[in-house]
């Protein structure tokens, strides 16, 4: 019989402590909206609102045009 610890199977798994965050964060803002999607929306946009932020909102299908600048890889037509 051989010892199987080294195969991929029984690596230890590497965790992106970053992705950790996120979904820390996730898991606690779902649950203050009672994994209610519409509610943590609601949070969401409540919270933007009174952000002091400046809001921008695309209409669906109206995305704006995006023109490449002088320094853009883009070739012109």
């Amino acid at each position: 019989m051989s010892d199987r610890s080294d195969t991929p199977e029984n690596a230890p798994v590497w965790r992106d402590p970053i992705v950790d965050e996120v979904r820390a964060a996730r898991e606690t803002l779902f649950a203050a909206a009672g994994y209610d999607i519409r509610e943590f929306c609601r949070r969401a946009r409540a919270q933007q609102a009174s952000s002091g932020h400046r809001v921008v909102t695309v209409e669906p299908g109206s995305a704006p045009a995006v023109r490449p600048t002088s320094g853009s890889l883009r070739k012109q037509p």
